[in-house]
């Protein structure tokens, strides 16, 4: 888990050379560059580090709207892009090994379905007990995780699971079913529950015989 800042995999990238000049020149022209590091400050859009060949600056805290992989005319709004802001300035940057490289499709707010491919995720939670968790990271109806994917149409977009569909070539159907799922509202924990306690003896096992074991290991297990 990282602070604020972590690196982020090797990602080549086309930087709008406009976000270089603070919007007010540069229009139509691109600077290339690789991805460095992402930044999360919670209430704002992620800021991507990019290092600039030509130049060899690092230029720091530009949104995914900066940037391309490939030369386009077509300039895509970064609410289109990025459906919510950071949850919390802790973070972790995890290429989801099941789905690494896969094709996807998102739902953007304009209704518009985008497509491309998956490249890595970045998620967040309140790492530490000492300061009040006063964002939504760790509650489970409110929780989203940023999935980065490269659109057909060269740009890049972050996208919540429940905005983004992912195919596997050995896996899914030709003809895949529609989601109706409802969001996960609950926090699940196991201590609290029942009556048993490990409290009241210091046997390695509980106090759980050999006899005990044994029936225990007969025991069907429910479905």
């Amino acid at each position: 888990m990282a602070f604020l800042c972590a690196n982020v995999p090797h990602t080549e990238v086309l930087v709008k050379k406009q976000y270089l000049y603070d919007l007010e020149k540069g229009h139509g022209e691109f600077e290339p560059g690789m991805w460095c590091t992402v930044k999360s400050i919670q209430g704002r859009a992620l800021y991507f580090e990019t290092y600039l060949y030509e130049t060899g600056a690092l230029y720091d805290k530009l949104p995914i709207s900066a940037f391309v992989w490939k030369k386009t005319k077509e300039d895509i709004a970064l609410a289109e892009l990025q459906l919510w802001d950071c949850f919390d300035y802790d973070i972790t940057v995890i290429e989801k090994q099941v789905i690494s490289g896969n094709r996807c499709t998102f739902l953007s707010p304009s209704k518009k379905l985008y497509e491309g491919n998956y490249m890595f995720s970045i998620d967040s939670c309140c790492s530490t007990n000492k300061e009040n968790n006063i964002g939504y990271s760790e509650t489970p109806s409110q929780h989203k995780s940023f999935n980065i994917i490269k659109l057909d149409n060269g740009h890049f977009a972050a996208q919540p699971n429940n905005r983004v569909l992912f195919y596997d070539k050995s896996l899914t159907p030709s003809k895949t079913k529609v989601p109706d799922y409802k969001v996960s509202t609950r926090e699940y924990s196991v201590d609290g529950i029942g009556k048993w306690t490990a409290g009241d003896s210091d046997e390695h096992h509980y106090e759980l015989t050999e006899s005990e074991r044994l029936q225990k290991e007969l025991e069907p297990i429910d479905d």
